[in-house]
Protein backbone atom coordinates (compact mmCIF):
# COMPACT_ATOMS: atom_id res chain seq x y z
CA UNK A 1 0.00 0.00 0.00
CA UNK A 2 1.30 3.12 -0.97
CA UNK A 3 1.96 6.09 1.94
CA UNK A 4 -1.04 8.52 0.43
CA UNK A 5 -3.71 5.41 0.68
CA UNK A 6 -2.20 4.86 3.85
CA UNK A 7 -2.79 8.53 5.15
CA UNK A 8 -6.09 8.40 3.58
CA UNK A 9 -7.11 5.29 5.68
CA UNK A 10 -5.96 6.45 9.18
CA UNK A 11 -7.88 9.81 8.17
CA UNK A 12 -10.89 7.24 7.36
CA UNK A 13 -9.72 5.29 10.92
CA UNK A 14 -9.73 8.53 12.47
CA UNK A 15 -13.40 9.59 11.62
CA UNK A 16 -14.91 7.00 13.78
CA UNK A 17 -16.52 7.19 17.10
CA UNK A 18 -17.56 4.60 19.11
CA UNK A 19 -21.47 3.32 17.86
CA UNK A 20 -22.21 1.41 21.28
CA UNK A 21 -21.68 1.77 24.88
CA UNK A 22 -21.16 5.52 26.82
CA UNK A 23 -20.27 7.30 23.89
CA UNK A 24 -23.72 6.48 21.78
CA UNK A 25 -26.13 6.29 24.56
CA UNK A 26 -24.92 9.09 27.16
CA UNK A 27 -23.54 11.55 24.31
CA UNK A 28 -26.57 10.71 21.64
CA UNK A 29 -23.44 10.97 18.83
CA UNK A 30 -23.72 7.24 17.08
CA UNK A 31 -21.42 8.55 14.33
CA UNK A 32 -19.25 6.32 12.08
CA UNK A 33 -17.52 8.27 9.44
CA UNK A 34 -17.93 10.33 6.44
CA UNK A 35 -16.90 7.54 4.11
CA UNK A 36 -18.55 5.04 6.43
CA UNK A 37 -19.68 1.39 4.01
CA UNK A 38 -23.05 0.77 2.74
CA UNK A 39 -23.34 -1.57 5.54
CA UNK A 40 -24.37 0.26 8.20
CA UNK A 41 -25.55 -1.82 10.78
CA UNK A 42 -23.53 -5.00 12.83
CA UNK A 43 -20.14 -4.39 13.66
CA UNK A 44 -19.41 -2.01 16.42
CA UNK A 45 -16.83 0.99 15.26
CA UNK A 46 -13.44 0.95 16.54
CA UNK A 47 -13.01 2.80 20.09
CA UNK A 48 -9.97 4.27 22.34
CA UNK A 49 -9.37 3.39 25.51
CA UNK A 50 -7.37 5.55 27.94
CA UNK A 51 -5.55 3.81 31.03
CA UNK A 52 -5.37 6.83 33.03
CA UNK A 53 -8.52 9.18 32.30
CA UNK A 54 -8.29 12.59 33.65
CA UNK A 55 -11.07 13.33 36.22
CA UNK A 56 -14.18 14.25 34.96
CA UNK A 57 -15.75 17.48 35.68
CA UNK A 58 -18.91 18.08 37.76
CA UNK A 59 -21.53 19.88 35.23
CA UNK A 60 -21.04 19.53 31.47
CA UNK A 61 -22.30 22.19 29.46
CA UNK A 62 -23.29 23.57 25.61
CA UNK A 63 -22.60 26.85 24.17
CA UNK A 64 -25.80 29.56 25.13
CA UNK A 65 -27.80 30.01 22.18
CA UNK A 66 -27.00 33.53 20.61
CA UNK A 67 -30.39 34.36 18.95
CA UNK A 68 -32.62 37.18 20.55
CA UNK A 69 -35.75 34.98 22.15
CA UNK A 70 -35.09 32.39 24.61
CA UNK A 71 -36.02 29.17 24.17
CA UNK A 72 -38.98 26.62 24.70
CA UNK A 73 -39.37 22.48 24.45
CA UNK A 74 -41.52 19.82 24.26
CA UNK A 75 -41.72 16.08 23.46
CA UNK A 76 -44.07 13.92 21.41
CA UNK A 77 -44.93 10.49 21.19
CA UNK A 78 -45.85 10.16 17.45
CA UNK A 79 -47.75 6.91 16.01
CA UNK A 80 -48.13 6.32 12.77
CA UNK A 81 -50.94 3.58 12.33
CA UNK A 82 -50.52 3.12 8.88
CA UNK A 83 -46.97 2.35 8.85
CA UNK A 84 -45.23 -0.85 10.45
CA UNK A 85 -42.13 -0.47 12.03
CA UNK A 86 -39.76 -2.01 9.66
CA UNK A 87 -36.85 -2.62 12.61
CA UNK A 88 -38.94 -5.07 14.71
CA UNK A 89 -40.81 -8.03 13.62
CA UNK A 90 -44.57 -8.87 13.25
CA UNK A 91 -46.79 -5.60 12.73
CA UNK A 92 -46.06 -3.43 15.12
CA UNK A 93 -47.15 0.60 14.58
CA UNK A 94 -43.99 2.65 14.22
CA UNK A 95 -43.70 5.49 17.16
CA UNK A 96 -41.52 7.98 17.15
CA UNK A 97 -40.28 10.57 19.49
CA UNK A 98 -39.18 14.21 18.82
CA UNK A 99 -38.69 17.72 20.27
CA UNK A 100 -39.62 21.00 18.92
CA UNK A 101 -37.38 23.75 20.39
CA UNK A 102 -39.31 27.01 19.45
CA UNK A 103 -38.68 30.93 20.80
CA UNK A 104 -40.38 31.47 23.97
CA UNK A 105 -41.30 33.79 26.79
CA UNK A 106 -41.94 33.67 30.88
CA UNK A 107 -39.07 30.82 30.15
CA UNK A 108 -38.69 31.18 34.27
CA UNK A 109 -41.67 29.74 35.17
CA UNK A 110 -40.34 26.37 33.59
CA UNK A 111 -38.07 23.72 34.24
CA UNK A 112 -34.70 23.76 31.45
CA UNK A 113 -35.06 20.33 29.69
CA UNK A 114 -32.35 17.81 29.99
CA UNK A 115 -30.89 15.91 26.95
CA UNK A 116 -33.46 12.88 26.86
CA UNK A 117 -30.49 9.94 27.32
CA UNK A 118 -31.30 7.32 30.16
CA UNK A 119 -27.94 7.49 31.85
CA UNK A 120 -27.42 11.34 32.84
CA UNK A 121 -24.16 10.69 35.11
CA UNK A 122 -20.85 9.92 33.67
CA UNK A 123 -18.44 7.64 34.51
CA UNK A 124 -16.00 10.00 36.54
CA UNK A 125 -19.44 11.78 37.63
CA UNK A 126 -19.31 14.20 35.05
CA UNK A 127 -23.23 14.96 34.56
CA UNK A 128 -24.66 15.65 30.93
CA UNK A 129 -25.92 19.67 30.36
CA UNK A 130 -28.82 20.70 30.82
CA UNK A 131 -30.18 22.74 27.73
CA UNK A 132 -31.16 25.94 27.00
CA UNK A 133 -35.08 24.86 26.24
CA UNK A 134 -37.71 25.40 28.94
CA UNK A 135 -39.99 22.38 29.38
CA UNK A 136 -43.55 23.77 27.86
CA UNK A 137 -43.05 27.74 27.60
CA UNK A 138 -45.26 29.92 26.33
CA UNK A 139 -44.18 30.40 22.70
CA UNK A 140 -42.72 34.23 22.16
CA UNK A 141 -45.56 35.47 19.81
CA UNK A 142 -43.34 38.61 19.06
CA UNK A 143 -41.58 35.97 16.97
CA UNK A 144 -44.50 35.46 14.61
CA UNK A 145 -45.23 32.56 12.58
CA UNK A 146 -41.93 30.00 13.03
CA UNK A 147 -40.38 28.35 9.75
CA UNK A 148 -39.58 24.99 10.04
CA UNK A 149 -36.53 23.14 10.68
CA UNK A 150 -36.46 19.21 11.11
CA UNK A 151 -33.08 17.59 12.00
CA UNK A 152 -31.84 13.44 11.61
CA UNK A 153 -29.08 12.69 13.78
CA UNK A 154 -26.10 10.30 12.56
CA UNK A 155 -26.41 6.23 12.27
CA UNK A 156 -27.95 4.70 15.90
CA UNK A 157 -27.73 8.77 17.48
CA UNK A 158 -29.83 10.25 19.27
CA UNK A 159 -32.31 13.63 18.44
CA UNK A 160 -30.29 14.84 20.98
CA UNK A 161 -27.12 15.13 19.10
CA UNK A 162 -27.12 18.24 17.80
CA UNK A 163 -28.60 20.62 20.01
CA UNK A 164 -25.86 22.99 20.02
CA UNK A 165 -27.40 24.00 16.92
CA UNK A 166 -30.61 23.14 17.48
CA UNK A 167 -31.54 25.07 20.63
CA UNK A 168 -29.57 28.27 18.55
CA UNK A 169 -31.83 28.34 15.74
CA UNK A 170 -34.82 27.82 17.45
CA UNK A 171 -33.65 30.98 19.56
CA UNK A 172 -33.19 32.65 15.93
CA UNK A 173 -36.74 32.18 15.31
CA UNK A 174 -37.15 28.85 14.42
CA UNK A 175 -39.10 26.24 14.74
CA UNK A 176 -36.96 23.15 14.91
CA UNK A 177 -38.17 19.68 15.18
CA UNK A 178 -35.66 16.75 16.10
CA UNK A 179 -36.11 13.13 15.26
CA UNK A 180 -35.35 9.99 16.84
CA UNK A 181 -35.68 6.96 15.06
CA UNK A 182 -36.85 4.29 16.83
CA UNK A 183 -34.57 0.69 16.59
CA UNK A 184 -32.18 3.17 14.55
CA UNK A 185 -31.22 5.29 17.49
CA UNK A 186 -29.25 3.04 20.46
CA UNK A 187 -32.03 4.19 22.58
CA UNK A 188 -35.06 5.98 22.87
CA UNK A 189 -36.90 6.80 26.19
CA UNK A 190 -41.09 7.08 25.79
CA UNK A 191 -43.50 8.44 28.18
CA UNK A 192 -43.97 6.04 31.13
CA UNK A 193 -40.55 4.68 31.11
CA UNK A 194 -40.34 2.66 28.13
CA UNK A 195 -37.24 2.23 26.34
CA UNK A 196 -36.84 1.13 22.73
CA UNK A 197 -33.18 0.30 21.70
CA UNK A 198 -31.55 -0.53 18.26
CA UNK A 199 -32.66 -3.38 16.79
CA UNK A 200 -31.80 -2.95 12.92
CA UNK A 201 -30.33 -6.40 12.01
CA UNK A 202 -26.67 -6.53 10.86
CA UNK A 203 -25.57 -5.90 7.80
CA UNK A 204 -28.53 -3.19 6.83
CA UNK A 205 -27.49 -1.53 4.12
CA UNK A 206 -27.61 2.52 4.33
CA UNK A 207 -30.16 3.02 1.72
CA UNK A 208 -32.51 1.33 3.44
CA UNK A 209 -31.98 3.15 6.64
CA UNK A 210 -32.44 6.55 4.42
CA UNK A 211 -35.69 5.19 3.01
CA UNK A 212 -36.61 4.21 6.66
CA UNK A 213 -35.57 8.08 7.53
CA UNK A 214 -37.16 9.77 4.50
CA UNK A 215 -41.00 8.43 5.41
CA UNK A 216 -40.26 9.09 9.61
CA UNK A 217 -39.48 12.91 8.16
CA UNK A 218 -43.27 12.43 5.70
CA UNK A 219 -44.69 11.45 8.66
CA UNK A 220 -43.31 14.14 11.27
CA UNK A 221 -44.61 16.79 8.56
CA UNK A 222 -47.88 15.53 8.58
CA UNK A 223 -48.13 15.60 12.58
CA UNK A 224 -46.87 19.11 12.23
CA UNK A 225 -49.45 20.13 9.57
CA UNK A 226 -52.26 18.15 12.07
CA UNK A 227 -50.86 20.31 14.87
CA UNK A 228 -51.26 23.21 12.94
CA UNK A 229 -54.87 22.66 12.18
CA UNK A 230 -55.37 22.70 16.51
CA UNK A 231 -54.95 18.64 16.83
CA UNK A 232 -52.69 17.41 19.13
CA UNK A 233 -50.81 14.56 17.90
CA UNK A 234 -48.93 13.26 20.89
CA UNK A 235 -50.17 9.67 21.69
CA UNK A 236 -51.21 10.66 25.46
CA UNK A 237 -52.42 13.84 24.44
CA UNK A 238 -49.31 15.40 26.59
CA UNK A 239 -50.28 19.49 26.98
CA UNK A 240 -48.97 21.57 24.26
CA UNK A 241 -46.68 24.94 24.69
CA UNK A 242 -49.09 27.83 24.62
CA UNK A 243 -49.51 29.56 21.10
CA UNK A 244 -47.80 26.60 19.20
CA UNK A 245 -51.06 25.47 17.07
CA UNK A 246 -50.44 29.13 15.62
CA UNK A 247 -47.14 29.56 15.02
CA UNK A 248 -45.93 27.10 12.32
CA UNK A 249 -45.65 28.04 9.44
CA UNK A 250 -46.62 24.88 7.05
CA UNK A 251 -45.14 27.05 3.86
CA UNK A 252 -41.84 27.08 4.97
CA UNK A 253 -39.38 23.88 5.74
CA UNK A 254 -36.05 22.98 5.76
CA UNK A 255 -34.00 19.95 7.19
CA UNK A 256 -30.95 19.50 7.89
CA UNK A 257 -28.99 16.41 9.93
CA UNK A 258 -24.80 15.11 10.88
CA UNK A 259 -23.55 12.42 9.33
CA UNK A 260 -26.15 9.51 8.09
CA UNK A 261 -28.98 12.19 9.09
CA UNK A 262 -27.33 14.42 6.41
CA UNK A 263 -27.23 11.94 4.04
CA UNK A 264 -31.03 10.86 4.64
CA UNK A 265 -32.12 15.06 3.99
CA UNK A 266 -31.80 14.23 -0.28
CA UNK A 267 -34.19 11.37 0.36
CA UNK A 268 -36.41 13.59 2.27
CA UNK A 269 -36.56 15.89 0.06
CA UNK A 270 -37.50 13.81 -3.08
CA UNK A 271 -40.22 12.07 -0.68
CA UNK A 272 -41.68 15.87 0.28
CA UNK A 273 -41.71 18.60 -1.54
CA UNK A 274 -42.72 20.59 1.60
CA UNK A 275 -39.02 20.82 2.14
CA UNK A 276 -37.80 23.26 0.31
CA UNK A 277 -34.15 23.39 1.40
CA UNK A 278 -31.26 21.12 2.66
CA UNK A 279 -28.31 20.92 4.64
CA UNK A 280 -26.28 18.01 5.05
CA UNK A 281 -23.23 18.32 7.90
CA UNK A 282 -20.53 16.11 6.51
CA UNK A 283 -22.81 12.93 5.72
CA UNK A 284 -22.06 10.38 2.80
CA UNK A 285 -24.73 9.39 0.51
CA UNK A 286 -26.68 6.74 -0.40
CA UNK A 287 -29.33 5.18 -2.47
CA UNK A 288 -30.39 6.65 -5.45
CA UNK A 289 -31.02 10.01 -4.77
CA UNK A 290 -27.62 10.86 -5.22
CA UNK A 291 -28.58 10.67 -9.00
CA UNK A 292 -31.98 12.17 -9.40
CA UNK A 293 -32.19 16.11 -10.06
CA UNK A 294 -33.27 18.21 -7.46
CA UNK A 295 -34.62 21.83 -7.99
CA UNK A 296 -33.65 22.89 -4.44
CA UNK A 297 -31.36 24.82 -2.57
CA UNK A 298 -28.86 22.65 -0.96
CA UNK A 299 -25.90 22.89 1.66
CA UNK A 300 -22.54 20.58 1.56
CA UNK A 301 -20.84 21.47 4.96
CA UNK A 302 -17.86 19.05 5.22
CA UNK A 303 -14.93 18.31 7.45
CA UNK A 304 -11.22 18.63 6.53
CA UNK A 305 -10.63 15.87 4.57
CA UNK A 306 -14.53 15.57 3.46
CA UNK A 307 -16.20 17.09 0.42
CA UNK A 308 -16.84 15.98 -3.20
CA UNK A 309 -13.27 15.98 -4.14
CA UNK A 310 -12.68 13.00 -1.82
CA UNK A 311 -16.36 11.27 -1.98
CA UNK A 312 -17.71 10.47 -5.30
CA UNK A 313 -21.79 10.29 -3.42
CA UNK A 314 -20.93 14.20 -3.46
CA UNK A 315 -19.78 14.46 -6.26
CA UNK A 316 -22.11 13.12 -8.46
CA UNK A 317 -25.38 14.46 -6.32
CA UNK A 318 -23.95 18.00 -7.26
CA UNK A 319 -23.84 17.18 -10.36
CA UNK A 320 -27.97 17.06 -9.98
CA UNK A 321 -28.82 20.26 -8.21
CA UNK A 322 -30.57 22.56 -10.30
CA UNK A 323 -30.57 24.95 -7.15
CA UNK A 324 -28.66 27.03 -5.45
CA UNK A 325 -25.87 24.64 -4.06
CA UNK A 326 -22.95 25.02 -1.74
CA UNK A 327 -20.04 23.06 -0.66
CA UNK A 328 -18.10 24.81 2.18
CA UNK A 329 -15.23 22.79 4.27
CA UNK A 330 -14.40 23.58 7.50
CA UNK A 331 -10.69 23.92 7.91
CA UNK A 332 -9.84 21.69 11.10
CA UNK A 333 -12.87 20.27 11.54
CA UNK A 334 -13.49 16.29 11.74
CA UNK A 335 -16.38 14.59 10.94
CA UNK A 336 -17.57 14.74 14.62
CA UNK A 337 -16.88 18.43 14.84
CA UNK A 338 -20.73 18.48 13.83
CA UNK A 339 -22.52 17.11 16.59
CA UNK A 340 -22.03 17.71 20.42
CA UNK A 341 -18.68 15.71 20.68
CA UNK A 342 -17.23 19.30 19.83
CA UNK A 343 -18.85 20.72 22.89
CA UNK A 344 -18.90 18.22 25.50
CA UNK A 345 -15.73 15.44 24.59
CA UNK A 346 -13.14 18.29 25.58
CA UNK A 347 -14.49 18.86 29.14
CA UNK A 348 -14.59 15.73 30.10
CA UNK A 349 -12.16 13.51 28.04
CA UNK A 350 -11.75 10.63 30.67
CA UNK A 351 -16.02 10.36 30.72
CA UNK A 352 -16.36 8.77 27.55
CA UNK A 353 -12.59 6.94 27.68
CA UNK A 354 -10.65 8.96 25.90
CA UNK A 355 -7.32 11.13 26.27
CA UNK A 356 -6.76 14.52 25.38
CA UNK A 357 -4.55 13.87 22.60
CA UNK A 358 -7.00 11.49 21.32
CA UNK A 359 -9.68 13.68 20.59
CA UNK A 360 -7.68 15.61 17.67
CA UNK A 361 -8.31 12.50 15.13
CA UNK A 362 -12.50 12.94 16.27
CA UNK A 363 -12.49 16.51 16.63
CA UNK A 364 -9.76 18.37 14.64
CA UNK A 365 -7.80 20.70 15.83
CA UNK A 366 -10.30 24.02 15.55
CA UNK A 367 -11.56 25.33 19.04
CA UNK A 368 -14.39 23.45 20.08
CA UNK A 369 -16.40 27.24 20.21
CA UNK A 370 -15.41 28.26 16.80
CA UNK A 371 -16.73 25.00 15.58
CA UNK A 372 -19.91 25.79 16.70
CA UNK A 373 -19.91 29.05 15.84
CA UNK A 374 -18.69 29.04 12.65
CA UNK A 375 -21.74 26.25 11.73
CA UNK A 376 -24.49 28.41 13.63
CA UNK A 377 -23.72 30.93 11.51
CA UNK A 378 -23.62 29.70 8.29
CA UNK A 379 -26.89 27.32 8.83
CA UNK A 380 -28.56 30.40 10.00
CA UNK A 381 -27.37 32.08 6.87
CA UNK A 382 -28.30 29.18 4.45
CA UNK A 383 -32.05 28.84 6.22
CA UNK A 384 -32.47 32.58 6.27
CA UNK A 385 -32.05 33.07 2.52
CA UNK A 386 -34.25 30.37 2.07
CA UNK A 387 -36.80 29.83 4.10
CA UNK A 388 -37.00 33.68 5.28
CA UNK A 389 -36.05 35.93 2.36
CA UNK A 390 -33.63 37.56 4.21
CA UNK A 391 -30.26 38.06 2.07
CA UNK A 392 -26.80 38.82 3.95
CA UNK A 393 -23.40 38.41 2.29
CA UNK A 394 -21.83 35.50 4.19
CA UNK A 395 -22.87 33.01 1.24
CA UNK A 396 -21.22 35.00 -1.49
CA UNK A 397 -17.57 33.96 -0.63
CA UNK A 398 -15.27 33.12 1.27
CA UNK A 399 -14.82 35.50 4.67
CA UNK A 400 -12.38 37.49 6.43
CA UNK A 401 -14.20 36.78 9.15
CA UNK A 402 -14.19 33.40 8.73
CA UNK A 403 -10.67 31.82 7.09
CA UNK A 404 -11.82 28.41 8.26
CA UNK A 405 -14.40 27.97 5.66
CA UNK A 406 -13.31 27.47 2.20
CA UNK A 407 -15.98 27.52 -0.59
CA UNK A 408 -15.04 24.24 -2.48
CA UNK A 409 -15.99 25.47 -6.45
Amino acid sequence: MGKHARRRQSRLRARVVGTTGTLAVVLGAGIGPATAAEKTAGAPMARATALDPPPAPGQLTLPAPTGRYRVGTVDLHLRDATRADPWVPGNQPRELMVSLWYPATHTGRYPAARLPNSQQVLPGGAILPTTAGHLGAPVDRRAGKLPVLLYSPGLHGSRASGTSLVQDLASRGYLVVTIDHTHDASEVLFPGGRREVNTMPPGTHASHTIAVRAADTHFVINQLAALAHGHNPDVEHAPLPHGLAHAVNMHRIGMFGASLGGGAVPAAMHADSRIRAGANLDGQLFGSEVNKPLDRPFLLFSSQHHNRGTDGSWARFWKHLHGERLDLRLRGAEHNSFTDAEALLPQAPGAYGYTPPQLVPILGTIAPDRAIEIQRRYLAAFFDKHLRDRHGHLLDGPSHHYPEVAFVR
